[in-house]
């Protein structure tokens, strides 16, 4: 038998059919097409994290459950005593472990349409029927669609970025609250960009019994250190723990944390400046000749060009690396996400457009 024969007979067809996760090349242009923090560590920081790193024997397996790095979090997120965390390999791991723990014969997933790509694709890796209901027109949460699709498929997990990506917006709380109340089994409640949000369920997330918040550390300028956590009751999590993979924080993960997570100031600092960042360079787009600006509440931008492709074509050859949204979803089309960067990165990308108009 061929390679090609023995990968047929062999891969499972709907991996088969899958692309991989593109992700690419930025090398040589201003990179805004990741959601990462734009700014580095100051050198003292920088010097905190080194000695960090120096002290970690790597030649040992990291600690298990991580405690120092749920420690940190405790400490920096005022957490109640009675929230428990599981950590992952950054928050993809985290829909990974979420997805598998409800991933029994017959069960549904289901979230608002377009989200976050990745509820979707471990979704299908565990052989789960995914229900995306599509968002109003303006990004909104259509609260009467999702209550009817809850009654009729009775999802074991419910999906709900807040606020969304890609759209940006964060979905109406009292919304929100009546589809946690509507669901009969897990909401996941996906936090990524908490730190740019006006509103979070976190420390309220004991009161609703079937809730859990799930949080990575990646847009808050951390996206190397690969971690993210999931917060909830302790019966919820003591279910998760049962699928998470031992020594799944690296030793290196554990060590760099929480010195970060402790540099509260200078992290609040940067979070700050992208949130300014965020409102002038959307005021500015919004001057551009038929570009449409929607409301954020992440460190991203979207907006609706005459010509998407166009756009990002023209950003392109000036150097500049934005996320194209065009043809993803009906909703999106002629829609740009732009990563919110330091203020010379997002003046090079309003110059662009300009150019471009």
């Amino acid at each position: 038998m061929s390679v090609d024969d023995r990968i047929a007979a062999t891969i499972r067809a709907d991996v088969r059919a899958m692309a991989p996760y593109a992700v690419a090349k930025a090398e040589g242009v201003i990179k805004l097409d990741a959601m990462e923090n734009p700014y580095v560590l100051p050198p003292a920081l920088r010097e905190a994290v080194a000695t960090a790193v120096a002290r970690v024997p790597i030649n040992r397996y990291p600690d298990g459950p991580a405690d120092g790095v749920k420690a940190a979090l405790r400490e920096t997120l005022r957490l109640d005593p009675n929230i428990e965390l599981l950590l992952g390999n950054g928050s993809d791991e985290i829909i990974q472990i979420v997805t598998t723990a409800v991933a029994s014969p017959g069960a549904r997933i289901m979230a608002p349409d377009p989200s976050f790509v990745m509820y979707r694709f471990y979704a299908a890796l565990a052989h789960v029927a995914y229900v995306p209901v599509p968002l109003r027109s303006d990004f909104g949460l259509d609260e009467g669609a999702m209550l009817d699709a809850i009654e009729r498929e009775q999802p074991a997990l419910i999906w709900l970025a807040y606020p969304n990506n890609p759209t940006g917006n964060r979905f109406d709380r009292p919304g929100v609250e009546r589809v946690i109340a509507a669901a009969p089994g897990l909401v996941a409640i996906d936090e990524a960009y908490y730190a740019f949000a006006g509103d979070s369920f976190l420390p309220r997330v004991l009161e609703h019994p079937n809730v859990v918040v799930v949080r990575t550390v990646s847009k808050i300028g951390m996206a190397g250190v690969r971690l993210g956590y999931v917060a909830g009751h302790a019966k919820w999590i003591a279910e998760l723990e049962k699928v998470r993979p031992p020594y799944n924080v690296s030793a290196l993960a554990q060590a760099v944390a929480p010195v970060l997570l402790r540099a509260e100031a200078v992290l609040g600092e940067q979070a700050a400046a992208i949130r300014a960042e965020r409102a002038r360079v959307a005021q500015a787009l919004g001057t551009l000749a038929g570009v449409t600006v929607f409301a954020s509440e992440t460190n991203f931008v979207v907006v609706r060009m005459p010509d998407a492709d166009r756009a990002f074509a023209a950003l392109r050859a000036a150097g500049i690396l934005v996320k194209n949204l065009n043809g993803w979803h009906p909703l999106l089309a002629n829609c740009l996400r732009i990563t919110v960067g330091t203020p010379a990165e997002n003046d090079a990308v309003l110059a662009a457009l300009r150019r471009l108009a």
